[in-house]
């Protein structure tokens, strides 16, 4: 069976600071066609902090998109030109003013592939200490900082304190390796 669709034009129709909105007509394997809007977005990366003390840091903030507060793993956007081992730690520093001794890749996935192209990196992050340097915060966000035990984290996500996806994704990883935060 084909599944791949071909696009017959593309439209520009929102260019933001954060993500692009392009529509597309396509023709469908069956020769149908169809429409397509697609956010354009950066790469980006999500890191999970488990401290020693086997607690992980989350960061408690206003969400526009939601209308709300949420509870998150430090994420953010690659910048251009930045890999995404450099983002990872540049974020810690920014939003946590800590660095991280060991940093791994878990997982690589697209955010919502149903109409965005965002794909993002999701890390954990031990050894944590504090920064030397201090990078300049975001201006436009004001983070909270909370640290949750496994218990607790898993406990929210089952209640609905915590819904953000990659933060879901974060606690269940650490669910399944809860040496996380031990150093050898």
């Amino acid at each position: 069976m084909e599944f791949e669709e071909h696009v017959q034009s593309r439209q520009m129709v929102y260019q933001g600071d954060l993500v692009q909105v392009e529509r597309q007509q396509v023709t469908m394997p069956d020769q149908t066609t169809a429409t397509r809007e697609i956010v354009r977005h950066q790469p980006a990366i999500a890191v999970l902090m488990v401290t020693p003390e086997r607690q992980m840091i989350v960061e408690q903030q206003w969400r526009a998109a939601v209308n709300g507060l949420t509870l998150e793993i430090p994420a953010g956007k690659v910048e251009t030109g930045e890999d995404m081992n450099a983002a990872a730690m540049r974020e810690l520093n920014e939003e946590t003013r800590l660095t991280a001794q060991h940093l791994e890749v878990v997982a690589e996935f697209y955010t919502s592939p149903g109409f965005t192209d965002e794909f993002m990196k999701l890390y954990v992050a031990t050894g944590l200490t504090p920064v030397t340097t201090k990078l300049p915060q975001d201006p436009d966000e004001q983070i909270a900082l909370i640290k949750l035990d496994l218990p607790t984290a898993l406990e929210q996500v089952r209640t609905g304190q915590i819904q953000d996806a990659k933060t879901v994704m974060a606690i269940w990883y650490w669910q399944s390796h809860p040496e996380l935060g031990v150093e050898a």
